[in-house]
């Protein structure tokens, strides 16, 4: 089968570059002295955290129950579900654990610990959970101030809950992601990695146990200077790339493993605009990049890179604007479109600001070899 023989839009994934990326992330992980517990949230694929986790020590990090479930299915036992627990969510984490899943489950909130305790003690078979507690370092979504007399209140009504376990902090400094240079997520990184180990040497300074001081995004990975007081990190999106990550220098435009392949289905020479079939839907209307860089929309027109990966093309051709199902194609300021160039049927590649949520829209990935041709088709999660 060739691309010309695949229904659009399609979601089309390169292995070879997410194999690059997936070696790469590791050797950083390696470098920095930490566990890597990649986060599924963006591939929500076995296969691609089989490769993620190859040569790692199999742990991962998941944001849905539906993913770890899924994630079980495919294997892999140990996961951190990044999200503040509820209790009405225990009964399913205890279904995981039942069927051989070590849930790894996070909190900022010192009222829910009673509540979680009862509603583990009332399961059948004492199943136990262990919970981390969510450290804010500057990026105001959840967490504790990591120097807060409130850090160590909760790791105590934690080790002192029937039914309940201390297993450390975990940080995520998503702000990083608003940064316009490389110094600044550095600044980020060692801001999110302080908080982090001042939050831990909080709690061992109580008595209170914390073997896991666990941080990541991967601008912050990638930048970080060093990791001293950490034992594992998060990163996900370096798997598969966007255009946001090259613009924060997370990866270089061989990062990019991910495009969504469209059809031209029209032309409006009055607006000055190609139609592709690929709108809001296909492609997400995710600006991230667009706001940081200009001329890029909802996506910048690719072509491959000669490295099995993908490349934005020199003409800088962007989609403008996105409709449900359309998305309209126009060329940057002082150049024109070449209509002629782009007939009705061809194929267009398009590469996404945010991978995450333009992966969502799609059921799964037509898998490219070395010679971009596809290989397989990979599924991927969806649901809660």
């Amino acid at each position: 089968m060739s691309l010309e023989h695949l229904d659009t839009p399609a979601l089309l994934l390169s292995r070879p570059v997410l194999e690059r990326n997936c070696a790469r992330m590791a050797a950083r992980a390696e470098a920095l002295g930490v566990k890597l517990r990649p986060h599924l949230k963006t591939a929500k694929s076995g296969e691609v955290a089989r490769i993620a986790t190859h040569g790692q020590f199999g742990g991962i990090t998941v944001s849905t129950l539906a993913e770890a479930a899924y994630f079980l299915g495919e294997g892999f036992t140990d996961m951190t579900y990044a999200v503040g627990m509820v209790p009405q969510k225990l009964a399913k984490i205890a279904a995981l654990q039942a069927s051989g899943a070590r849930m790894t489950l996070l909190t900022d909130n010192p009222a829910g610990v009673p509540a979680l305790s009862a509603a583990a003690q009332s399961m059948s078979g004492n199943p136990g959970f262990t919970l981390l507690i969510e450290i804010d370092s500057g990026g105001r979504r959840g967490g504790l101030p990591p120097v807060d007399d409130a850090v160590v209140a909760l790791g105590r009504a934690i080790h002192d809950a029937p039914g309940l376990a201390l297993g450390g902090v975990l940080v995520h400094a998503g702000h990083s992601y608003g940064c316009t240079t490389v110094a600044a997520i550095q600044q980020i990184a060692e801001e999110e990695r302080a908080a982090a180990v001042a939050a831990a040497e909080a709690l061992r300074g109580a008595g209170l146990p914390c073997p896991v001081v666990s941080v990541g995004s991967t601008p912050t990975a990638v930048h970080a200077r060093h990791l001293t007081g950490v034992t594992e990190m998060r990163p996900g999106v370096y798997t598969l790339g966007d255009l946001m990550q090259v613009d924060l220098g997370s990866h270089g435009t061989d990062g990019l493993a991910v495009a969504v392949l469209a059809t031209v289905i029209g032309h409006n020479r009055a607006a000055g605009r190609i139609l592709i079939d690929a709108g809001g839907l296909a492609l997400s209307k995710d600006l991230s990049a667009a706001n940081r860089q200009g001329e890029v929309g909802y996506g910048l027109l690719a072509a491959p890179d000669g490295a099995g990966g993908f490349a934005p093309s020199d003409e800088g051709y962007y989609v403008a604007e996105v409709h449900q199902e359309h998305g309209l194609i126009a060329a940057p300021a002082g150049r024109d479109l070449p209509y002629d160039a782009f007939p009705l049927g061809r194929r267009v590649l398009v590469l996404p600001n945010h991978v995450c949520m333009t992966a969502a829209a799609h059921p799964g990935y037509h898998v490219l070899g070395p010679d971009q041709a596809p290989e397989a088709f990979w599924p991927r999660c969806t649901g809660w």
